[in-house]
């Protein structure tokens, strides 16, 4: 249909990117579908102001099959605020990290599907799409304490959420890693933990076989040099207690 972007595509296998909506003064989000088969599902599905277009353009990407699951990589609003609408409109069971499942029914979950919230536990998990094998991954204080990401190994595309995440720039597939710095080096610095927590992804993201990296917000590295270039980058990179150290402090205590 008009507007998404078709990942990847092979047999009966499709990644599709849905259109990116104006969300007047909130950040603009991806919100991405996989389908195997007969089955398909939804990745951080957003907030209330983009529901109703969202869930028309994800049907119409299913082409008929069943949306499976729902993927909440986090707790933040602009992934799980209409939740309740999702799980009352379709019979998709909800994944969360399990130390959020009991803090997003204050988005208003109804009684009738709070059941159909289901918790992923710390270590990840691996789940059927239509007979294909699909990787729930930790990626714990990348930013929340609590997070998750997708891999898929057909499309070998990594969903990494947050992480990756740019703002302010005008395309949305990364050309020049150098260039394309100053949108994203911000955000990182600010929202994702430390360092350590960059490491211990980098670690894990390279035993994986990726051909694109695909954030929540902005723009995506297509291609294993890219792909490569941000995990070198991501694992380097000094970024928020590391950089705080002078702010954690009474303020005018000092003076």
């Amino acid at each position: 249909m008009s507007g998404t972007s078709v990942l990847f595509e092979s047999g009966e296998h499709r990644n599709v990117l849905l259109p990116v909506f104006d969300q007047g003064e909130a950040v603009p989000a991806n919100q991405h579908v996989v389908v195997h088969g007969n089955e398909g599902m939804i990745l951080d599905p957003g907030g209330h102001k983009i529901y109703s277009r969202v869930l028309s353009d994800t049907t119409s990407v299913l082409r008929g099959a069943e949306l499976k699951y729902i993927f909440l990589s986090h707790q933040d609003p602009d992934i799980v605020a209409a939740t309740n609408g999702w799980l009352m409109t379709t019979d998709a069971v909800a994944y969360t990290p399990a130390i959020w499942k009991r803090f997003i029914p204050h988005f208003g979950l109804d009684r009738l599907v709070v059941d159909r919230l289901k918790g992923v536990p710390d270590q990840g998990m691996r789940m059927d799409l239509g007979g294909q094998e699909l990787y729930i991954l930790p990626a714990h204080f990348l930013h929340s304490c609590g997070n998750i990401q997708l891999y898929d190994p057909v499309s070998k595309i990594l969903y990494t959420g947050d992480l990756g995440a740019s703002l302010g720039q005008d395309y949305d597939v990364v050309t020049n890693f150098d260039q394309h710095l100053e949108f994203m080096q911000g955000f990182h610095e600010r929202y994702m933990a430390s360092n350590a927590a960059m490491r211990l992804w980098a670690n894990m993201a390279k035993g994986l076989d990726i051909e694109m990296i695909a954030p929540q917000h902005g723009a995506r590295f297509p291609g294993k040099e890219l792909v490569g270039r941000f995990i070198a980058w991501a694992e380097q990179l000094r970024c928020g207690i590391d950089l705080m150290e002078t702010l954690i402090a009474i303020p005018g205590g000092n003076e």
